[in-house]
């Protein structure tokens, strides 16, 4: 990929330098006087100064520029260039007399305008004209070599993204695996036959993990049943003194795409730092498809602190959604998470905007 890439940039590269000197080289052809023909003799004398001001430019461009101007030896670039534009503007000079005297058109001229008695004048204007081709030679070659460079660091900057995204995916999904174990293994002890539901649930989970969580974007549809198959998982342990609600508001032939697993990380700390083993409890799960692409997700439930022992794994997955939204989703989310009082209980809130479409 890489390789074709850099081929076709040459290829453009080429394709543009060629089609540009052909106009240039192909100009004084239709600079002539009306009712005049082909200046042969003009077309030669123009052509031979666009081939200076060619070799000029080449000759800077493909090495000069690189063998000293990029390293640092600017006072050799300079005196081997000044060397350079001297040496052309005299054999411009010389040709261009040279091709007055031959007169290729064969027509009657006035008074021959003659340069031998001011050859200075004439060299000094070709010595202009040569130190601005050189001038273009650097400013195109200084373009082409940042174009090149932001290029590169752009895909750097990809490869180096997409590293870090499949790291944190690889982490969110033992940090998933644990929570979800640890719940069933719960179960077992005072409930075997709920366990074996759980094991069975847990099963589909696994199956969005294995085949969807390898991709960057999948449908929003598919990452919503995976939330309500986890959410059923979690609802098998729960004791009746919980009061869990849900609305998971999408189309069903939505056709919006959203990163993997950024909900329920959200939705794995509600089921762990909002229930409480004897007092009244509640979690409370939102989630609306707007249509102008936003996805607008509210999570709430009662907050308890965890003692020191259960605090393992706290964080990492909260951790792992908020980098995960910096690098999928820059300048694209809000993110609010508040905990506050309310008639005498903790309730945390997070509550997290996702506009789905590029700017």
């Amino acid at each position: 990929m890489k390789l074709n890439k850099k081929s076709n940039y040459y290829l453009d590269n080429v394709f543009i330098h060629l089609a540009v000197w052909i106009i240039v080289f192909g100009l004084p052809l239709f600079l002539t006087e009306r009712g005049q023909g082909v200046s042969w003799s003009h077309f030669w004398r123009s052509a031979s100064v666009m081939l200076a001001f060619l070799i000029v430019f080449y000759i800077n461009y493909l090495y000069l520029i690189d063998r000293f101007l990029y390293k640092q030896k600017t006072k050799e670039f300079i005196i081997i260039n000044l060397l350079l534009i001297i040496l052309m503007a005299s054999i411009m000079y010389l040709a261009h007399d040279y091709l007055m005297a031959l007169n290729l058109d064969g027509r009657p001229r006035g008074r021959r305008r003659r340069y031998n008695s001011i050859p200075y004048l004439f060299i000094a204007r070709n010595v202009f004209s040569l130190a601005l081709i050189v001038g273009l030679s650097v400013a195109i070659k200084m373009s082409a070599r940042w174009s090149k460079l932001e290029s590169e660091r752009k895909e750097l900057e990809k490869e180096r993204t997409e590293a870090e995204l499949m790291n944190l995916k690889s982490q969110i999904n033992p940090h998933f695996l644990l929570n979800t174990l640890n719940n069933i293994y719960a179960l077992i002890e005072f409930n075997p036959p709920k366990a074996q539901t759980a094991v069975e649930e847990l099963s589909k989970l696994l199956r969005h993990l294995l085949y969807d969580n390898n991709e960057t974007y999948i449908p929003l549809v598919s990452e919503v049943e995976f939330m309500r198959n986890y959410i059923e998982l979690m609802r098998i342990r729960l004791s009746k003194n919980v009061e869990l609600s849900t609305n998971l508001d999408i189309a069903p032939a939505s056709s919006t795409l959203i990163a993997p697993l950024i909900y329920i990380s959200l939705i794995e700390n509600a089921f762990k730092h909002g229930i409480s083993g004897n007092k009244d409890s509640f979690i409370d799960i939102q989630l609306k498809e707007r249509p102008n692409g936003v996805i607008e997700f509210v999570c709430k439930n009662s907050a308890f602190p965890k003692s020191e022992s259960d605090k393992s794994g706290s964080g990492i997955g909260l951790n792992q959604v908020k980098r995960r939204l910096e690098l999928l989703y820059p300048d694209r989310y809000t993110w609010r998470q508040n905990l506050e009082e309310a008639g005498g209980k903790s309730v945390f809130t997070s509550h997290l905007t996702i506009n789905t479409k590029q700017k």
